[in-house]
């Protein structure tokens, strides 16, 4: 259960824990955490240090998709799907939102 504080920080940046590794999720829009009609769609920027990320990733977050009427088979809600952890992590603070890795392979 995460707490209501850390989930709404003071600036758009928060140090996970995902699989017993850290790493550091971030936003560069202030404005995300102080007006709600940002969190429509917006990027988020994850970073782990570990030798495999050779660079930032880079996510679209959509907190408004409807991504069961795409007819999509990587929908999160598919049976027996499993989701990458970041994006479980990202569900704790925008339940149901859909998550773009814009053409990085999912590897947390």
């Amino acid at each position: 259960q995460v707490g209501s504080v850390l989930k709404t920080p003071k600036f758009p940046i928060w140090l996970c824990s995902i699989n017993g590794m850290h790493g550091v999720l971030f936003s560069t829009n202030r404005l995300l955490l102080s007006d709600w009609k940002m969190e429509h769609v917006f990027h988020l920027y994850f970073y782990n240090g570990q030798r495999g990320q050779t660079r930032t990733a880079h996510l679209t977050v959509d907190t408004h998709s409807h991504h069961w009427e795409e007819g999509r088979p990587e929908a999160t809600s598919s049976p027996g799907k499993r989701s990458p952890s970041l994006e479980m992590a990202i569900r704790t603070r925008w339940p149901g939102a859909s998550v773009s890795w814009n053409g990085t392979d999912p590897f947390f």
